[in-house]
């Protein structure tokens, strides 16, 4: 596993986001200095041009063309507050490693399955909308309890979500890009959709992922399932989902979309059987506390000399 070499007292240089992060790492060590910088305000000045790490902020802006990493010769990781490091992946100069803070927000977006999926199998939007209106409407709708629940992506997020399943007696089956003890193969998928009554997307952007769920793979999913996407717009085929969503065959809560920020007038927000938030799965206050935290820890490691955590790998 790579390291990030540093002299045993020089000092480490990192660039943070706010001010929490700064705190978090500067607590680690008096060898730690924080300097708090907006990439997008151009390149960086004084002590801070010396960072070693630069920690981007929370929304996963890719780094931007204005010579701020050209302005860095001394930087050797890019820290992600994020799971997600699409945007980063062949963006950085040579010699510069990428992590991401995996785990940070694994318990908000399990949460925010359980929650989209419960909300959209019991009608919630539904009944939201008549008592707005002041109409008693009484309807029956569809259980989570023993439904086929079929996870694509058993990584750290999936397999939490296969946890908070686990009280509803689900027939829960995982999906990877390849076979493993308990784990299906992603080529299986065509034989798996036909029968899963709620089908649960959580797989990093890859190109093997980017449109995965498209016209073909929606097709062949049962008719009434579920389709609930936690993982980035760019995964499903958002032409392909409008399609069947407007014929009722399906449903769908989406908590990311493509485009992102989903613009106004765009079809998704008029679309029917469509439970749809605006990329919150992640967002509750622990879970900066987590990413805070994660950064530390990867400073910690770099001070004693440990590998790194959480490597991206392809970047």
């Amino acid at each position: 596993m790579p390291r990030l070499p540093l002299d045993p007292d020089e000092t480490l240089h990192v660039l943070v986001p706010s001010r929490s992060v700064a705190e978090a790492v500067e607590a680690v060590s008096p060898r730690v200095r924080a300097h708090r910088v907006e990439a997008s305000d151009g390149p960086p000045s004084g002590e801070a041009v010396d960072a070693q790490v630069w920690v981007p902020g929370a929304g996963g802006v890719p780094p931007p063309d204005n010579g701020f990493l050209e302005a860095l010769p001394r930087l050797r990781l890019v820290q992600l507050l994020s799971a997600g490091a699409e945007q980063f992946v062949g963006r950085l100069p040579d010699g510069v490693l990428l992590c991401n803070a995996r785990g940070a927000h694994t318990p908000a977006t399990a949460e925010w399955v359980l929650a989209a999926t419960l909300a959209a199998l019991r009608g919630i939007p539904f009944f939201v909308r008549e008592q707005a209106a002041g109409r008693w409407s009484f309807g029956v709708h569809s259980s989570l309890v023993g439904a086929r629940v079929l996870v694509v992506g058993a990584g750290d997020i999936g397999r939490a979500i296969g946890r908070m399943l686990d009280p509803f007696h689900v027939e829960l089956t995982y999906v990877a890009r390849t076979a493993r003890g308990g784990v299906r193969s992603a080529a299986d998928l065509p034989e798996l959709l036909p029968h899963a009554d709620v089908v649960i997307v959580v797989v990093p952007v890859t190109p093997e992922t980017t449109g995965l769920v498209d016209a073909g793979f929606l097709a062949a999913m049962a008719d009434g399932a579920l389709l609930v996407n936690a993982a980035r717009g760019v995964v499903v085929d958002t032409d392909a989902l409008l399609a069947e969503l407007r014929e009722g065959r399906l449903r769908a809560a989406l908590d990311v979309t493509d485009p992102e920020p989903l613009p106004e007038g765009h079809p998704l927000w008029a679309a029917p059987n469509l439970l749809l938030t605006p990329h919150v799965g992640g967002a509750v206050p622990r879970s900066g506390q987590r990413a805070a935290a994660a950064v530390a820890t990867q400073v910690t490691r770099i001070l004693a000399g440990q590998p790194l955590a959480d490597v991206v790998d392809g970047y």
